[in-house]
Formats: C-alpha cells, sequence, structure tokens
C-alpha cells in the first residue's frame, strides 16, 4: 500500500494524545507515531528560509511557492521512508499553532485534537512534582519561591512549556476559528465512550470504521521518558476506563474554582456544560 493520508494528532499534555495513537494503531491501515520532531524540522526550515539571503536575493512569490513544495515533499517523504501502512497520524503538539502555515503545504489538514479539563491537567503535573522530592527538580528555584506553594506551581505550568504554550496555542487557534476544522476529542469522552468517540474521529477522518478492542490496548509508540524529565510519562493502560477526577484532592477546592474561573474561555470553548 502507498501513503494516501496524513493525519495530525496535536494536543494538549496529558490529554490522551498517546492513549489514542496506540487504540488507532490496532488498525493495519493506520501508521501513529510516538511524540514526533518533524514538526520541528519543517520549523527550523521555515526559519533558514527567512533568514538566509540566497532565498532573500530570490523572487519572493516564486521563493513562497518553492518552500511549500519542500515542506510537502518532506512530509510526505518522512513517511514513506517509515512506513507502507496508507494513514499515517502524526503526534506533536506544534501543529495547530501553526494551522495557517500548515494549510499552505498540506491543504484542509486534518486534525485531532485532545483536550482535558484543566484542572485534572495540572492534577497530573502536580502528581508527577511530588513523585521526586528526592531530585532537584527543573522548575526549583534557589530562593524556593517560584515553586514552594501549589498555588505558585499552577501559575508557573499555565504559564510555560509544556502547559501553558500548548493552552495559548490552542485559544490562538479559538479566536481566529481555525478550531472548527479541528476534531476535538475529550479525554473524559474517549476514557467513559471509546467506542462512540471513535466513531466520531472515523468519521471525521473519513475513513470505515474498525473494530477497536478497548480491553487490550497494547503500546506501540514507545518513548525514552527520561529524555523529558520528571514530567515525562508515555505510558498507557492497558483498558480504557474512566479516569475519575481527583483535581479537589490534588489541590483543594478553592484553588480548583481558580484555575476553573481564570480559564473561563477554555471552558466555555470545550466543556460548555461546566
Amino acid at each position: 500500500m502507498s501513503l494516501q493520508k496524513i493525519v495530525f494528532s496535536s494536543s494538549l499534555p496529558r490529554s490522551g494524545s498517546t492513549l489514542l495513537q496506540n487504540i488507532l494503531a490496532q488498525n493495519p491501515r493506520f501508521y501513529c507515531t510516538p511524540t514526533n520532531g518533524l514538526f520541528e524540522l519543517l520549523y527550523a526550515s521555515r526559519e533558514q528560509f527567512t533568514k538566509l539571503p540566497f532565498f532573500l536575493a530570490q523572487d519572493p512569490a516564486k521563493m513562497r511557492l518553492s518552500f511549500q513544495g519542500y515542506c510537502r515533499g518532506a512530509l510526505h517523504g518522512f513517511f514513506e521512508g517509515s512506513t507502507d501502512r496508507p494513514v499515517c497520524v502524526d503526534k506533536s503538539r506544534g501543529w495547530y499553532g501553526y494551522y495557517d502555515w500548515l494549510c499552505e503545504f498540506h491543504p484542509q489538514p486534518k486534525i485531532l485534537v485532545c483536550v482535558r479539563d484543566l484542572r485534572s491537567i495540572l492534577s497530573s503535573m502536580e502528581k508527577r512534582w511530588r513523585k521526586y522530592p528526592h531530585l532537584q527538580r527543573p522548575d526549583e528555584d534557589p530562593s524556593g519561591l517560584k515553586m514552594r506553594l501549589a498555588e505558585s506551581r499552577v501559575a508557573h505550568w499555565l504559564n510555560s512549556v509544556p502547559v501553558g504554550n500548548a493552552i495559548t496555542c490552542l485559544m490562538g487557534a479559538v479566536e481566529a476559528g481555525h478550531h472548527r476544522a479541528f476534531h476535538i476529542v475529550r479525554f473524559e469522552d474517549l476514557t467513559t465512550n471509546p467506542q462512540q468517540t471513535l466513531r466520531g474521529i472515523y468519521d471525521y477522518l473519513e475513513e470505515e470504521p474498525f473494530a477497536h478492542d478497548f480491553d487490550n490496548v497494547a503500546q506501540t509508540t514507545q518513548e525514552d521518558d527520561s529524555h523529558y524529565g520528571i514530567y515525562g510519562d508515555h505510558r498507557i493502560r492497558q483498558k480504557v476506563a474512566p479516569v475519575p477526577p481527583d483535581y479537589h484532592e490534588t489541590f483543594g477546592k478553592a484553588l480548583s474554582n481558580t484555575i476553573k474561573a481564570d480559564n473561563a474561555a477554555f471552558y466555555a470553548t470545550f466543556f460548555p456544560e461546566k
């Protein structure tokens, strides 16, 4: 089989994107990557194209078309060198933040975006923070002020990589209206009603439905989490099952309510019932 379709999986941290990749990978038509660096390769090329005099000295319109062809060829070439499966799902948080650029060399892209209640995302970060008291954690500072309180840690994560920039880029896509072209996959829906959730995904991808086994999801994407520091955790549970929210236990009701109130636009867009 030859490459027929490239899909982009671009999601918030801790929102089920690794789980979704491994569910989709059960379908023999699908090649699903772990967290991938293809976006970063193209982004680095974009930087060089923007500043190198060799391109600046030529006709801008022609160079723009040439660069679009380069990106298109790189995108397809990467997967033609990776697999013979016809549908490739590339997992990278960068795609939805650069939707306009992506459309230039891959028109009408299909983008799967996993989201989750921000309080649960931050609770997951907090639990990873607490798990390693014996290590010098990357966000700590000598004064001990920035990360001493849970409230301070939440503020830091909401304004830094990976959580803050992912939320900001997603809300930027909402502001521009791009999210209407995405397929939003809520973690809460994926884990409580996976069959219906996957049905919606297949409809969006214009692919024939597949009988997935949600009780036995093998981990086909492999990542060495030591490269991601204390927050790296790309392991999945074998069985898809609801994950009860624990943010009240982690943060208390006051801080949990503050997180929700301070991110009203996010909740209004993706969790209007809350």
